[in-house]
C-alpha cells in the first residue's frame, strides 16, 4: 500500500490550488492568534509602566505588522508562487539572501514558533491536567553548562502535539485548511467574548476606572530593560517601548505565512494581498480591544502582577470568579492548536521552495499522494520537536540549581530580532524590483509607496538597533544563526552543482522574471 511518503509520478507533481480568499485569511489570522496576547501584555506593563504606554506598544506592533503586510503584497501579486518571502528574497537580491532566509526559517523563526506555542498548549493543558507539568519528569534534566535536556510530561505532550498535527498535515491540504478553518473562528470567537465581556464586567465594576484617569503616569513594578534602564526615565521608556516590540510582535507574527502556500491559493495574484491585510487587520483590531478589557477589567498593578503572566485568565477570573483559569485554559488550548496548524501547514512549503532550487533536502521538492511536501513536513516537525526538549538551568548567587526554565523565552526573542533583519530586506526589495524589473506586471501595488514601506523599514530598524543594543544575550544568537548559513550555502551548492553531470539539474541562478 503506498504511504503518504511516497513520490507521486512526475506528472502529478503540482500543488491543488484548494485555499479560497477565505481560508487564506483564516490561515492568517490563525497562524497568528496563539497564546502570546493572553500572556505578553503582563510582561509589557512591567516594561513600559503604564496603560498609555502600554496601547501605545500595540499601536507601533499594528501600525508595523499592517504596514509590511500591505506592503507584501505586491511582492505576493507578482509572484504567487510556494515559498513566499523565500523567492521574494531571491529575486530581489540573490539565491544566497533567499537561504539564508529559509535556513533560519528553519532553524529559529518557523520551528522555534512552532516548538513555543506548543510548549504554551502544554502548560495551559496543565490547569486541566496537573499531572501535564514542566516539572514531573520522565526523564530528569540532564545539565550542560547554563542549559539541560529533560523530558517533562509537558514536554512529551508539546511533542505530541507537533507530531499529530504534522501527521495530519502529511493527508492533504484539505484536512489541514477544516483544522485550520474550525480552531480559528472558534479562538477569535472566544477572544471576543473575552474583549466584550471584559470590558462590559470591567465598566460596571469600575477595577480598571483608575487605569483611564491616570493614562500615562509611570508606576508600579517596572522591569529593567537593557544596562540598567526602566521606564522611570525618558529614554528608558523609548528603550521600553522597543524592547516591548519583542512581546508584542512575536503575538503579532506569522501574518506572512500566506504567502508561503501561494501555489495552493485560488486566483492568488487576488486573494493573497487581499487575505493578508483582512486577517492582520482583524488581529490587530482584536489585539487592541483585548488590552482595552484588561484594563477595564483589572488595576495596573495586577496586569504587572498577573501570576505567571496570565493577564487574560486573572480577566476571566473577573468575569467568571472562580472559573476563570478553567475557561481561559481551554480558550488557549484551543488557540494554541490552531496556531500550530497553520504554522506547520505553511512552514513545509517555504523548505520545498528551497529544494527545489537544489538547496534544501531532495526529498522535500516531492509531494507526496495527497499533493503536499511530506518530507518537509517531517523534517520541520523532528527539528521543532528537538527545540522542545531543551531547559534553561535558572542558578541562585552562589551558583546552585534552583530550577528549570524553558527555552520558550529565549526563542521568542531569537525570533523577534532574526524575523526583523528579513522583514526590512523583503520590503527594502519591493525598492529594488521596481528598478529592477519595472516591466512586471503588479496586479496589486504597495500601499502608501514609497513613503509607508521607506516609514516600516525605518520603524524596525530602530527596533532592531535597540534590541541588538540592549538585549545582547538573546538577539546576537539571532544574527549569528542567520550568519552560519553563508557556509552552508557555499557548501550545498557545492554538493549539488559540483558534478558536472548532475549540473543541468541544479538551480544556482533561479530563472528571473520575464520583464
Amino acid at each position: 500500500m503506498t504511504s503518504a511518503f511516497t513520490e507521486a509520478p512526475v506528472a502529478e507533481q503540482k500543488f491543488v490550488r484548494g485555499l479560497g480568499l477565505l481560508d487564506s485569511t483564516m490561515l492568517v489570522a490563525g497562524s497568528m492568534i496563539g497564546s502570546g496576547i493572553f500572556i505578553v501584555s503582563s510582561i509589557i506593563a512591567r516594561q513600559v509602566g503604564s496603560p498609555g504606554w502600554l496601547l501605545v506598544v500595540w499601536i507601533v506592533t499594528g501600525l508595523l505588522t499592517l504596514t509590511a503586510a500591505l506592503s507584501y503584497g505586491e511582492l505576493a501579486a507578482m509572484m504567487p508562487k510556494a515559498g513566499g518571502q523565500y523567492v521574494y528574497l531571491r529575486e530581489a537580491f540573490s539565491p544566497l539572501w533567499g537561504f539564508l532566509y529559509g535556513w533560519t526559517l528553519f532553524l529559529v523563526i518557523q520551528t522555534g514558533t512552532i516548538a513555543a506555542v506548543a510548549v504554551g498548549f502544554a502548560r495551559y493543558m496543565g490547569v486541566l491536567v496537573p499531572w501535564v507539568s514542566e516539572s514531573n519528569y520522565l526523564i530528569a534534566p540532564i545539565r550542560f553548562g547554563g542549559y539541560a535536556v529533560s523530558l517533562s510530561t509537558a514536554q512529551l505532550l508539546g511533542l505530541a502535539l507537533i507530531g499529530f498535527l504534522t501527521f495530519t498535515n502529511t493527508r492533504g491540504l484539505e484536512v489541514g485548511k477544516l483544522v485550520q478553518n474550525v480552531f480559528t473562528t472558534a479562538k477569535t470567537g472566544a477572544l471576543i467574548a473575552l474583549i466584550v465581556l471584559g470590558i462590559i464586567v470591567g465598566l460596571r465594576s469600575g477595577a480598571g476606572a483608575e487605569n483611564f484617569k491616570d493614562f500615562w503616569s509611570v508606576r508600579g513594578n517596572l522591569q529593567d530593560v537593557g544596562a540598567g534602564l526602566t521606564a522611570a526615565t525618558a529614554f528608558g521608556l523609548f528603550v521600553g517601548i522597543c524592547v516591548a516590540q519583542t512581546n508584542s510582535l512575536f503575538s503579532a507574527d506569522a501574518w506572512n505565512n500566506i504567502t508561503f502556500t501561494a501555489g495552493e491559493v485560488i486566483n492568488p495574484r487576488r486573494n493573497v494581498p487581499l487575505s493578508l491585510a483582512f486577517g492582520t487587520f482583524l488581529v490587530i483590531g482584536l489585539y487592541l480591544l483585548a488590552n482595552v478589557a484588561y484594563l477595564a477589567a483589572l488595576p495596573f498593578s495586577a496586569i504587572q502582577n498577573a501570576p505567571s503572566d496570565r493577564v487574560a485568565s486573572e480577566t476571566a477570573n473577573v468575569i467568571f470568579p472562580g472559573a476563570g483559569a478553567t475557561i481561559m485554559a481551554v480558550a488557549i488550548m484551543i488557540s494554541t492548536f490552531g496556531c500550530n496548524n497553520g504554522l506547520i501547514l505553511a512552514g513545509a512549503r517555504a523548505y520545498y521552495a528551497m529544494a527545489r532550487d537544489g538547496l534544501f533536502f531532495r526529498s522535500v521538492s516531492e509531494l507526496n499522494k495527497f499533493h503536499v511536501p511530506a518530507w518537509g513536513l517531517v523534517i520541520q516537525g523532528v527539528w521543532a520537536g528537538a527545540l522542545v526538549l531543551p531547559r534553561t538551568v535558572k542558578t541562585d548567587a552562589t551558583g546552585a540549581v534552583t530550577g528549570y526554565g524553558n527555552l520558550y523565552g529565549n526563542l521568542l526573542d531569537y525570533v523577534i530580532s532574526a524575523a526583523l533583519i528579513f522583514y526590512i530586506l523583503t520590503i527594502i526589495g519591493i525598492f529594488l524590483l521596481r528598478l529592477k524589473q519595472p516591466n512586471v506586471e503588479r496586479p496589486y501595488r504597495a500601499f502608501g509607496y514609497p513613503i509607508v514601506p521607506a516609514l516600516y523599514v525605518v520603524g524596525a530598524t530602530v527596533i532592531l538597533v535597540v534590541l541588538f543594543m540592549y538585549q545582547t544575550a538573546t538577539t546576537w544568537p539571532g544574527l549569528i544563526i542567520v550568519l552560519t548559513g553563508v557556509p552552508i550555502y557555499f557548501l550545498w551548492r557545492k554538493s549539488k552543482c559540483g558534478d558536472a553531470a548532475r549540473r543541468p539539474a541544479c538551480v544556482v541562478k533561479p530563472k528571473r522574471l520575464n520583464k
